[in-house]
């Protein structure tokens, strides 16, 4: 006879991953291996092991559109996993739109009357549209009992082959790769999914938003909601550094001549950011030239950026970013702890909030990624930031946890560059997004050639990079992978060395 699930099994499961890092007074250090959580939790996690290995599927099919126009875009999706499964249009069942519903409740209110059943009546429902809330239970409960029957449900809706093990990394991928639609009434589920795992992510998913709500997921750790200024004070979270303590230059001799830095010039006064410590704190907020900023590091994506944060109208107060501890694509996703509003953080628009009511969308300055030797010897009067923010850790995740990959769904990539080549990406004045590749403009740099592209020109900078447009202005850039830059930006432009 076929156990029913209990919904209180259920939600501890839902619950646990996040009880780790959030029980009452414990603080986490967010560069730890937590191999050990990701075996307790049966999914991957931030700083932990991959949450998906790459697929297996058949990657053979045919890209271009059926007619063989090489105009066409690619669809990358079907060159990774083939040909996507039928969706239909309009509203879902009645069956399933009932299931779904209940699901909610009982995510909400603890009824274990139908859980078991309404999932394995997803898997039975013929919409591929289903998937999406199924993918959600998955990235909670994978390796449980209820992911296993999420993962039954997924492979009878989809006609795929998924592991139990990496079933919510593969599902995702799948699901961004093929594009497949959201049901309708998706994000009230969402909402009360995710609003039952940790109640703070609540606000963020709001009505009427230009917000992608397939693409947002759990990165594994939990939100950093502290005040401003409050760098020193422990956190279940990744802790972001406000107004961090800095040395001068022979004050940084802790940190390896060859070790990577951020390095931000702002007003004749530079500053370097060790990746070391970037990696543990993800996000600073500075003030550099008088100016006020933030400073997100997604290690994921190989990427910082600097967004200043004093341009804002007089009406609303600075912006204060953090992490929320959720995830777009492998991408980090920051909010400002003032008004829990939302920002995209590769292009520094506020999507939520009362700052998306305001059309707040935070300009970028250019960010030089370098060595602190390079750095400080071209910059003999920069500072660096202190030892004690590394939290005691010599972090290094771009070499051990990132070295083979993205570890969380990206669906499909553009494949002009490899998925993790490092490039300088521009926006120009028109908007047009244009991507450097580094390894190549390293390359003609160091012969003599000039690296151009529609007049926007990349220069070598405190050993590193930097664009100026064709009267010598500084345009904002920034260094991070491929497959982050041209999925946020999938109509960029690519130089290429001739």
């Amino acid at each position: 006879m076929r156990r029913k699930l209990d919904i209180r099994n259920v939600r501890w499961s839902l619950l646990l991953a996040v009880m780790v890092l959030l029980a009452a007074g414990c603080s986490v250090d967010p560069g730890r291996d937590t191999a050990a959580d990701e075996a307790e939790t049966g999914s991957g996690t931030a700083d932990g092991e991959p949450a998906a290995e790459p697929s297996s599927e058949d990657t053979s099919a045919e890209g271009n559109n059926d007619d063989g126009d090489p105009s066409a875009p690619r669809d990358y999706g079907v060159e990774r996993f083939g040909p996507a499964p039928s969706v239909p249009e309009g509203a879902l069942s009645g069956e399933a739109e009932a299931a779904i519903s209940r699901l909610s409740t009982a995510i909400l209110a603890g009824d274990d009357s139908s859980l078991s059943a309404d999932v394995q009546l997803l898997g039975q429902s013929d919409d591929p549209r289903v998937a999406w809330v199924l993918s959600d239970l998955l990235r909670f409960s994978q390796g449980r009992e209820l992911g296993a029957v999420a993962t039954i449900a997924a492979n009878q809706v989809l006609g795929t082959s998924l592991v139990d093990t990496t079933a919510w990394g593969d599902l995702t991928d799948h699901l961004i790769g093929w594009d497949i639609p959201a049901p309708p009434g998706y994000l009230d589920f969402k909402r009360s999914l995710y609003s039952t795992v940790l109640p703070a992510w609540q606000p963020f998913f709001e009505e009427g938003r230009d917000v992608d709500w397939r693409l947002v997921s759990w990165g594994g750790v939990g939100i950093d909601d502290r005040p401003f200024d409050q760098t020193d004070r422990g956190c279940n979270c990744i802790p972001a550094a406000d107004n961090p303590a800095v040395t001068d230059a022979d004050g940084g001799d802790w940190y390896p001549d060859d070790g990577v830095v951020f390095g931000v010039e702002i007003d004749g006064e530079a500053r370097a950011y060790p990746r070391n410590i970037m990696e543990i704190r993800e996000m600073v907020n500075d003030t550099l030239g008088g100016r006020d900023f933030a400073m997100p590091y997604c290690t994921l994506c190989g990427s910082a950026q600097v967004y200043f944060t004093d341009t804002v109208p007089s009406s609303v107060e600075r912006p204060v970013l953090r992490t929320s501890g959720l995830l777009v694509r492998s991408n980090k996703v920051m909010f400002d702890v003032e008004t829990f509003s939302v920002f995209d953080t590769f292009t520094g628009e506020a999507k939520t909030g009362p700052l998306a009511d305001e059309g707040i969308v935070l300009p970028q300055h250019s960010v030089v990624t370098t060595t602190w030797g390079q750095w400080k010897q071209e910059h003999p009067d920069t500072t660096i930031l202190d030892e004690s923010l590394a939290l005691g850790r010599d972090s290094d995740l771009r070499n051990t946890r990132d070295a083979d990959g993205p570890i969380f769904p990206i669906g499909g990539v553009d494949p002009r560059l490899g998925v993790q080549d490092d490039v300088v990406g521009v926006i120009d004045s028109s908007g047009q997004a244009i991507a450097f590749p580094v390894v190549a403009a390293a390359a003609a740099l160091e012969a003599g050639e000039q690296v151009v592209f529609d007049g926007i020109e990349i220069v070598a900078e405190g050993g590193g990079y930097t664009a100026i447009d064709r009267d010598g202005n500084d345009i904002a850039s920034h260094q991070a992978f491929w497959f982050a830059w041209s999925q946020f930006h999938p109509d960029t432009e690519l130089w290429e060395r001739s």
